[in-house]
């Protein structure tokens, strides 16, 4: 089969096209980092390696594995040749409590731990009667990878993956609550490889990612862009500098970076002395990505900007394609082809054109379920009155006239104070307005008066001395007496988790009241 009518087909296996480009380009780049390369034939045959190596070791298709890890590639050829395997691959963050990292490694059933030194002592001494972990970097944090490996030349037991086998799972609490592992299928996965013919992947694409391997966020970009055959630059860790010299030097063409890092490298000095015209597209998705700042990536970044907003459960895509429609930057834009997007009140029901409401999707690339976790999937399910299934996203939102989607806040987020709805992103808006703020987020705490009220948190503009009272004093002027803040605290800077995202939580927290 050519790779042009595997990629065509509706149902489709990375691991198998992987096989195609090496046979076709044996020695174009497929994956690099700071100190290795792969070319596709080398990929091709260290995933045989590795997949065989998991079938010694008694995996079947449909059995897990763990991995935490920085990014790296080895780290990317494992997850690739694990999924020649039929082995599902649970990626952790090693920024994860030990305590939590022990509950996902059972929860997942993983068979095998790979990890690198740094990550083994996130995850803590081994237990008793514990798994067997395999050390990528070839520390003692396990068996040595190379020496785990099957021998060079061994192939694998043939597996054909279904589109409901489980991929990977990826565990995501958001920003609060325990870790859900969230399997996603083969299907799911293929509809972002078949998404990609879009956004121009081909064998000529060079992609650039500072985000981690365990993030979904990483993962849309990373999977379309080995399956139409292109490059991939790992990143260990995010800097602005050296993203930029990355970019310049291997002339890249993709990326995918949150707002947080679309704003460090805005503001880096260097940035408008970097050529690069290169790019032709930038995906961002996670967080909110505030009008202003798209619009300053627009006019100083070339190539088109694509912002996705979805949920790493899947059930339906907004897109906004951020040059296209320079007049909508406020809004997460359309839904996206084959994504069915509605909005729900507080009772279920759909809501009318014009109303704010709870956003739910569906899609063909939505999640099996929470691993292990029934209640927590019924919670997260709406079904229509024909009992077409959607995901609910805890997200509030509504669309205007031309069917672009505006969202306000996080369900659990919104303020109720003294009875009136508030929006924490209405008060961040306003205070981004301000000179003073490089970064704000608003949350709501406790009030004996009014139930709730809302307090902000405010990162300051480099050298600027603004005190916080200056700032409440001005914000009281832009916004009803219903919307006035409690209380401004200052910041040095906003806690985030590893994939940029506000923990609002801490900050209710660190609330001084």
């Amino acid at each position: 089969m050519s790779i042009r009518a595997a990629l065509e087909r509706d149902f489709g296996v990375i691991a198998e096209l992987i096989h195609l480009h090496a046979q076709a380009t044996p020695h174009h780049l497929a994956l690099l980092d700071g100190e290795s390369r792969l070319d596709y034939q080398a990929l091709d045959s260290l995933m045989d390696r590795i997949a065989a190596a998991l079938q010694r070791d008694g995996l079947a298709a449909g059995d897990a594995i763990a991995i935490c890890a920085t990014s790296s590639v080895k780290y990317a050829a494992l997850f690739l040749g694990a999924l020649r395997a039929g082995v599902a691959v649970a990626p952790l963050a090693p920024g994860s409590t030990q305590a939590s990292l022990a509950r996902m490694i059972e929860d997942a059933g993983a068979r095998l731990l790979f990890v690198d030194a740094e990550a083994a002592e996130a995850v803590g001494p081994q237990a008793e009667g514990g798994i067997a972990r395999v050390s990528l970097d070839g520390s003692k944090a396990g068996t040595a990878f190379d020496a785990w490996l099957a021998p060079a030349g061994t192939r694998p037991q043939p597996v054909t993956p279904e589109p409901a086998w489980p991929f990977n799972i990826i565990y995501s609490s958001g920003t609060t609550g325990e870790p859900k592992g969230i399997v996603q299928g083969h299907g799911m996965r293929w509809a972002h490889v078949r998404r990609g013919a879009r956004y121009g992947y081909g064998t000529d694409t060079v992609t650039l990612l500072s985000t981690p391997l365990y993030s979904n966020t990483t993962l849309v970009v990373f999977f379309p862009t080995i399956a139409y055959g292109g490059c991939v630059i790992l990143m260990p860790k995010s800097d602005a500098g050296r993203y930029l010299q990355l970019a310049q030097q291997h002339r890249v063409t993709h990326t995918m970076l949150v707002p947080v890092q679309y704003q460090r490298l805005m503001a880096h000095p260097d940035f408008d002395a970097h050529d690069l015209s290169s790019f032709r597209f930038k995906f961002s998705t996670s967080a909110p990505f505030n009008a202003a700042l798209k619009a300053d990536v627009l006019k100083r970044w070339p190539g088109g900007l694509v912002e996705f907003y979805g949920m790493t459960e899947g059930g339906g895509t907004c897109i906004l394609e951020a040059h296209l429609h320079p007049d909508k930057l406020h809004t997460v834009g359309r839904p996206g082809e084959g994504s069915d997007i509605r909005l729900i009140d507080d009772a279920g029901r759909e809501v009318p054109n014009g109303e704010a409401g709870e956003v739910v999707g569906h899609s063909a690339g939505m999640m099996v379920g929470y691993h292990r976790q029934p209640d927590k999937t019924r919670e997260a399910e709406w079904f229509d009155s024909t009992g077409k299934r959607f995901i609910r996203t805890g997200d509030v939102g509504r669309f205007d006239a031309d069917g672009f989607l505006t969202l306000f806040d996080r369900k659990k987020d919104m303020i109720i104070s003294g009875g009136f709805n508030i929006y924490p992103s209405d008060l961040e808006a306003v205070l981004r307005q301000h000179a003073a703020v490089a970064d704000v987020a608003v949350v709501g705490v406790p009030s004996d008066t009014w139930g709730e009220t809302p307090v902000a948190f405010v990162v300051r503009r480099p050298g600027d001395d603004t005190s916080a009272t200056e700032l409440l004093e001005w914000s009281h002027t832009q916004v009803g007496k219903t919307q006035r803040l409690a209380r401004l605290t200052l910041l040095d800077e906003l806690p985030r988790s590893a994939i940029g995202k506000v923990l609002k939580r801490e900050l209710r927290e660190r609330d001084p009241a």
